[in-house]
């Protein structure tokens, strides 16, 4: 489950020729708002005789929206909209990562060193001792992105090379906030054993597996494989990197409404990946009752099997202190259902099963939606904390770990910290090496 903020909009920047004289900007402002269209940045490119050119950026639900705003500046005086540019496909062309050498080639006798005849000396020396291939390469640093595709965003089964452009998002990510090399690996194949087959034999190429955007309960058989099979990291990043930053708004919004979340009985509403795993890290976390549901008997089964209780929608509405709801379906719960000094997290994107403000107007206690709980908080310092002390795993202490990291960089009041926060990925790394050290799920240096 992926929850970003701003979801649902769709970014066109407009280049716009102005008359330049007073209102004329307040013109075209106005009919952009009466259209229903938030604005952005403003830029003036070009002061002319009589014109100015400026770029300004609008945010629309679709292509409609977009050609009902365009037909409507066309009947607007002084206006004349130049060209319009797609500032997320502009942004995407070419790709958004790179392979780039970390040493200078300066000369040949640099390449002598990095290449052949130099490189053999340390071959030889990891042929001798394999465990010298986290020190002389780059193996300890990065991170498979695993994807077949049939869960891409709200997407769904696209496939897995339309759903490279999310991976090689995850992959700027890890870059930009904790330096890790993430490296995208498509299955184009529905069979979980390709999958697990697969990723165990490109394995010793990275310090980890991501995986990511692969459907449930396919998920759930391939995660487990592979982590009984292989001896370093592996997270499906849907389940628990969700999970963990749920766990940590969790934490802040008890707070702010005065209860604890050990001893409340916690509602899950809808049990896919997303849901499944913020079920079972909420058990892990000392959760006395957490109760399910979902369409599919298979899931509420799983949802027993890991200790937790399957009942209908109404069930979880009139049983539970606190619910989180990852289904997808906008608007499934009803303001009728929510009961008084209920905590609310409707978490599906672009649109909650109940807005924030109906929820607190029928008595929740606190109330959010998914735009501010980014799994994007979580997975790069998890990753970044596992590998600097050669994790063999990512348990619950860890991710657990992560969570009240999170929890504690988020502001008075802030359900959680900006994934730009300062400090948060650092802080998230830190606890995540702590607890894999005193969980004893290292590999020890030779």
């Amino acid at each position: 489950m992926e929850i970003e903020k701003g979801a649902g909009k769709i970014a066109k920047t407009l280049r716009v020729l102005i008359l330049d004289k007073p209102g004329y900007l307040g013109r075209l402002t106005s009919a952009i708002g009466m259209a229903g269209s938030n604005i952005g940045d403003i830029r003036l490119l070009r002061m002319g005789l009589t014109h100015n050119l400026r770029e300004m950026t609008i945010y629309v639900d679709s292509d409609e929206h977009l050609e009902q705003i365009l037909d409507n500046l066309s009947k607007v005086e002084g206006i004349i909209v130049e060209d319009v540019i797609d500032l997320v496909h502009q942004l995407h062309e070419g790709g958004k990562i790179a392979v780039k050498a970390k040493r200078p080639i300066k000369n040949i006798g640099d390449i002598r060193k990095i290449y052949t005849p130099g490189v053999a000396a340390i071959c030889r020396d990891i042929q001798k001792k394999p465990e010298l291939a986290w020190k002389y390469t780059a193996i300890h640093n990065m991170v498979a992105i695993v994807t077949n595709g049939t869960a891409i965003l709200g997407l769904g089964d696209i496939g897995a090379v339309a759903g490279m452009p999310v991976m090689e998002g995850k992959a700027a990510l890890f870059d930009h906030f904790v330096g890790i090399s993430g490296i995208p690996i498509l299955i184009q194949n529905k069979d979980p054993q390709v999958i697990i087959d697969t990723v165990k034999h490109i394995a010793p190429t990275f310090g980890a597996i991501k995986l990511e955007d692969i459907a449930a309960p396919e998920c759930f058989e391939i995660e487990d494989a592979l982590s009984q099979a292989l001896d370093i990291p592996v997270m499906h990043d849907d389940q628990h990197g969700t999970a963990v930053v749920a766990l940590a708004a969790l934490l802040n919004a008890s707070r702010f409404s005065g209860q604890m979340i050990g001893k409340s009985v916690v509602g899950v509403i809808g049990l896919g990946a997303a849901g499944m795993g913020i079920s079972k890290l909420l058990l892990a976390f000392g959760v006395k009752s957490v109760i399910g549901t979902d369409l599919k008997d298979s899931a509420r089964q799983m949802l027993e099997n890991a200790g937790g209780t399957a009942g209908s929608l109404d069930d979880v509405m009139r049983e539970s202190n606190i619910v989180i709801a990852t289904t997808g379906c906008p608007g499934l719960i009803k303001p009728a259902m929510v009961r008084k000094g209920q905590v609310i997290l409707a978490l599906s994107n672009p649109n909650p099963e109940i807005t924030p403000e109906d929820a607190r107007q029928a008595g929740a206690a606190f109330a959010a939606d998914g735009k501010v709980v980014n799994n994007a908080l979580g997975f790069p310092g998890i990753f970044r904390g596992a590998l600097n002390v050669r994790a063999t795993r990512i348990n619950n202490k860890m991710k657990i770990a992560a969570a009240r990291a999170i929890a504690a960089c988020a502001e008075e009041r802030e359900l959680v910290p900006s994934i730009l926060h300062p400090e948060v990925h650092k802080k998230v790394a830190e606890a995540v090496e702590r607890a894999a050290l005193e969980s004893g799920v290292i590999k020890p240096w030779e």
